[in-house]
């Protein structure tokens, strides 16, 4: 053997888990639950492009005719913009072998059911809006000027500059109920916050253009 050559050990599926960690503000490892990027559940022997209910890959994603495998994600964990070129994912790649190794036997035993993250852990904690609490649930939504007036159910009246308020959906299991809108801070200086909703067509009937 060349004194050169680098020895990578098999990957270990504890430090792939701790590994791990780095990729949980886009991807989740439990099934269905998608963030930016698509569920990493069952990813194993699956084809690229096709995590069922993940609208938003690239079409030289969908288009790569790649199934994953340790070969596969090797490739795509080192340089995923050499592998499938105009790929939209904003990852700059792992140089270092074992590692890349690390995260492999993990995505492998998460696939195979024989490993999970503690607690269910997730990057973005994705909160139950299905049954909020009253100075959380949206009774009304007005904008007048610059400023968005939000009443909750609580009978409290919070204001915001036009800028700061996000208006979002999130019609998945954990979003708010139809007609239910919901809001959550979203800034540290605690002048920004969101409103949810339960799909696209209730906002603009939910929002009254009113000056009082």
């Amino acid at each position: 053997m060349a004194a050169s050559q680098v020895v990578v050990a098999a990957g270990d599926v504890e430090r792939g888990a701790k590994l791990f960690r780095n990729c949980l503000a886009c991807h989740s490892v439990e099934a269905g639950r998608h963030l930016t990027g698509p569920s990493l559940a069952n990813i194993w022997d699956r084809n690229a492009g096709t995590a069922k209910g993940f609208l938003r890959y690239s079409d030289a994603l969908k288009n790569a005719g790649v199934v994953w495998n340790e070969q596969t994600l090797d490739k795509w964990l080192k340089d995923s913009r050499d592998f499938i070129p105009g790929n939209e994912m904003s990852f700059p790649g792992i140089k270092e072998q074992q590692p890349r190794q690390d995260l492999i036997a993990f995505l492998k035993a998460v696939s195979e059911g024989k490993k999970s993250l503690a607690g269910g852990m997730t990057g973005i904690v994705k909160i139950n809006l299905r049954n909020p609490n009253p100075q959380s649930e949206v009774k009304s939504l007005r904008h007048c000027g610059d400023t968005y007036f939000i009443t909750t159910v609580d009978g409290r009246t919070h204001k915001f500059w036009e800028f700061n308020l996000r208006l979002k959906t999130d019609s998945s299991d954990y979003g708010p109920a139809p007609g239910r809108p919901v809001v959550v801070g979203t800034g540290m200086q605690g002048d920004r916050s969101a409103v949810v909703f339960a799909s696209p067509n209730e906002i603009s009937s939910f929002i009254r253009q009113e000056c009082q």
